[in-house]
């Protein structure tokens, strides 16, 4: 019986775990806050683009989604680029889910995904 549960919980251990599979949308839907006035602004991006906010260019590389459910989650690839001292405040994958796991670091201003957006 014990030899049967350990071959068992080898098997489970060398098979790997199911990825959830995504698809890919054309663009994204992000929120950005000015700390200072607490004016909040929808930016609506296609992949590839850029727009200006504030001081800031936020620049969409690709938006994912679970392929099942599009409206459960969003992960947007950004980078964000301060233009008054040219420097790159964030680059990576942002979760629509789990905004503060991968955040924009900068005083004024926060940039957070909302959706992808076909």
């Amino acid at each position: 019986m014990i030899r049967m549960l350990s071959a068992a919980l080898a098997l489970a251990l060398a098979l790997p775990a199911a990825a959830q599979e995504v698809a890919r949308a054309d663009g994204a839907l992000l929120r950005g806050l000015d700390k200072i006035s607490g004016r909040t602004s929808d930016i609506r991006l296609g992949v590839g683009e850029a727009v200006r906010y504030g001081r800031l260019e936020v620049r969409l590389g690709e938006c994912r989604y679970p392929a099942g459910n599009p409206s459960s989650d969003a992960f947007a690839q950004l980078t964000v680029t301060d233009l008054s001292q040219n420097v790159t405040l964030f680059s990576g994958w942002m979760i629509a889910s789990s905004p503060a796991l991968s955040a924009l670091d900068d005083a004024r201003y926060d940039v957070w995904v909302i959706s992808c957006q076909s």
